[in-house]
């Protein structure tokens, strides 16, 4: 008995050493950033320069800004998904550029040279500074569309909720950090010990404005059925486009970018 007892004992410290590593560890777990600085002129995209974002708390953040084809389109904030930097989503930029729209390319603090570390709350104040940048820049709301990819569409969802948008178009959307964490860690109480929860699916009932859920069926990073769970929470007017031989990192060449322009289009200001 006494010797059952004391494995247990055992098992409970290190179950608390477990889990105590988890919380400590959390944001390097969450938040997978490059931090090298983005090449503009690799990317080899013509018409697109790089700026600064400003935030509320001092950060002077990257942004590569491509300007809309006519002087009424409109412009993509897009706040884009966990891994790397805005470099690797360069490609993306010619796809938009085919539909007339504009985009702000906005990196994170932490990501891409950028000073700071990554955080909900921080993430979210750069997002906030990248909507400022172009509300500054003469865009109103009928003319800004927010593009969330992955991570960023936690960030989309709650701008949308505070301030006046076109359109919100989320790229493989989870419900919440703390159901992804759920997923991974199902032996830990991830609900005591998570810092950063980003709940898109407690926060996307206030948006008001026309949201499409964009989702690859085969995604094995965020399932399908987080994506579905999001779109039914969204409030009308809403689409669903599923790309049925789509993962979590090819979307884009599945369509997405020419599903999100018909839906716009169809949308109107």
């Amino acid at each position: 008995m006494r010797g059952v007892l004391i494995g247990a004992g055992v098992l409970v410290v290190l179950y608390g050493l477990l889990a105590a590593s988890l919380f400590l560890m959390q944001r390097r777990i969450l938040f997978l950033p490059d931090t090298g600085r983005p090449d503009l002129a690799r990317a080899a995209i013509p018409g697109v320069r790089a700026m600064t974002v400003t935030t509320d708390d001092g950060l002077a953040l990257l942004a590569w800004y491509l300007p809309p084809e006519r002087d009424d389109g409109q412009v993509v904030l897009y706040l884009h998904g966990n891994a790397g930097h805005i470099g690797h989503r360069a490609y993306r930029l010619e796809r938009y550029r085919r539909l007339g729209w504009g985009v702000l390319l906005l990196e994170y603090r932490g990501y891409g040279g950028n000073a700071g570390s990554p955080s909900e709350a921080g993430l979210l104040t750069d997002a906030r500074a990248g909507l400022a940048s172009l509300q500054a820049m003469g865009f109103p709301p009928h003319r800004i569309l927010l593009w969330g990819e992955s991570l960023g569409s936690g960030l989309a969802v709650r701008l949308a909720v505070e301030q006046p948008v076109a359109a919100v178009l989320l790229e493989a959307p989870y419900t919440s950090i703390t159901d992804m964490a759920w997923r991974r860690f199902p032996f830990v109480p991830v609900n005591w010990l998570l810092l950063d929860r980003f709940d898109s699916l407690g926060a996307i009932g206030g948006v008001r404005a026309p949201v499409l859920v964009m989702h690859g069926a085969l995604d094995r990073i965020i399932p399908l059925a987080m994506g579905l769970r999001v779109y039914d929470a969204a409030p009308e007017p809403k689409e669903l486009w599923i790309a049925e031989h789509a993962g979590h990192v090819d979307l884009v060449e599945a369509g997405a970018v020419e599903a999100a322009g018909d839906f716009v289009a169809r949308m109107g200001p």
